[in-house]
């Protein structure tokens, strides 16, 4: 059964596992290898979740800027970042079940057009005011990538080869914090503030261009689930529930929670505490993304498939949680006064082992929900984005002259998510029931 205008090649790449392409497209990727078609699909998906970092973080460069022009206390210039982060938190809650409801492709690309619009309007705000609401609005529309393309990697993958893919988007959406404040600063050496929303609308609509011609539907008719508000409300609650399920979303949202408090204090610990550059700091954050894109790659190519799911994010787990604990010991002086390479040492173990966690964690949670894989999405983005905003105000909560509070807010979220995926995800359960469903098998 295909959807109603959809060819029919559309529906059976998307139900072969192949992402599935648009009508005009269709015979070219019945004769193309599965290979370009995956790469076209994830360099879309990868621009999708790269577009919010883009936002949030290009901006950055820019808000003394945007204070001095729109005569703005700076308190208040910084909503524009707290409500963009909240836009994008409750958006994923609206656009999930929806994408569950009428399929992915149609509530993405609504949701790339008010994008669009959204920043156009932000480049042409004439106040705080305006240019919050419309950084609102800015967030709202973003979501609709975020959680629509972990909808589609869903609907596309299942087990080892969903893992895999997760690890290859973490490639692509890895590299935008760490190029969006670089481009931003760039853009501000021939423009003002509002060229940086004029790049992030080229950006959209190229997108958007790409999602409208390249990606087709992958959720057929057949697995929709109808309904309006009551029934998705109802489907969140099932979904949380499943204590596995709910185990997997703690963990991903307290791991981003200490992944969140190393990016709120690290301009401020690297530079202020330890008296490096700003050359110097951006080094090290290119050098800590780079090792979490890279343990990231690792896992996907060699560990999945070889070692389990389980035992890959408990070992992360693990290792976030001991390099924590070692950031805590060296920012409190129990080793004598230390200095910025032992930190950035242990900073950059931490960033690292993230490359093991995020992927498995959205897998693991997501194989467990393919009747819902859009509410589902929705609370794992969620989630992880409101523990990330806890997370940030708590690191400078002691004062400018320590780093210990950012060593304890991680080492609390290392340990949080432990316990979660220790006592609610039970792993040597999951194994004996494998166990049991292979002998049954035989």
């Amino acid at each position: 059964m295909t959807e109603p205008g959809a060819p029919a090649a559309e529906t059976q790449d998307a139900a072969a596992g192949q992402p599935a392409i648009s009508g005009r497209d269709a015979p070219a990727a019945a004769a193309a290898a599965p290979r370009r078609t995956s790469l076209l699909v994830t360099l879309v998906l990868g621009g999708l979740t790269a577009l919010p970092p883009l936002s949030m973080d290009m901006y950055l460069p820019a808000l003394p800027q945007v204070t001095a022009a729109l005569h703005s206390p700076a308190a208040t210039v910084q909503l524009t970042l707290t409500t963009c982060l909240a836009g994008m938190a409750l958006g994923q809650l609206i656009v999930g079940p929806m994408s569950d409801k009428w399929g992915r492709r149609r509530p993405l690309l609504v949701g790339m057009v008010l994008y669009v619009l959204a920043t156009a309007l932000c480049a042409f705000a004439t106040n705080a005011e305006l240019l919050i609401a419309f950084r609102l609005l800015q967030g709202l529309a973003g979501a609709a990538g975020i959680v629509i393309a972990r909808a589609v990697v869903r609907d596309l993958y299942d087990g080892v080869a969903m893992a895999r893919f997760f690890a290859t988007l973490m490639l692509i959406s890895g590299v935008a914090p760490v190029a969006a404040p670089l481009l931003g600063g760039q853009i501000l050496r021939i423009t003002d503030w509002r060229g940086v929303f004029v790049v992030l609308t080229v950006v959209g609509v190229l997108l958007t261009l790409l999602v409208w011609r390249r990606l087709g539907e992958t959720l057929p008719p057949a697995r929709r689930r109808p309904g309006g508000l009551g029934p998705a409300l109802r489907t969140m609650r099932d979904l949380l529930a499943d204590r596995a399920f709910s185990g997997y979303l703690l963990v991903g949202a307290f791991a981003f929670a200490a992944l969140f408090a190393y990016i709120s204090a690290s301009p401020f610990v690297v530079q202020e505490i330890y008296g490096a550059s700003p050359q110097t700091f951006s080094l090290l954050f290119g050098l800590n993304s780079i090792g979490l894109v890279t343990v990231g790659q690792i896992n996907g190519k060699l560990l999945v498939g070889r070692v389990g799911l389980e035992k890959v994010l408990g070992v992360g787990l693990v290792v976030i949680a001991l390099a924590a604990a070692a950031l805590l010991l060296l920012t409190s002086g129990v080793f004598g006064k230390a200095g910025l390479v032992p930190v950035a040492a242990g900073l950059f173990v931490l960033m690292s082992a993230m490359g093991l966690v995020m992927p498995s964690t959205n897998t693991l949670a997501l194989l467990r929900t393919p009747h819902a894989a859009g509410s589902a999405s929705a609370l794992l983005g969620t989630s992880t984005f409101l523990l990330g905003a806890v997370a940030s105000p708590l690191v400078g909560i002691a004062g400018e002259r320590t780093a210990v509070p950012m060593a304890v807010v991680q080492l609390s979220c290392a340990v949080l998510a432990l316990v979660s995926f220790l006592g609610m995800c039970r792993p040597w359960q999951r194994k004996e029931e494998r166990t049991a469903g292979e002998r049954t098998a035989r």
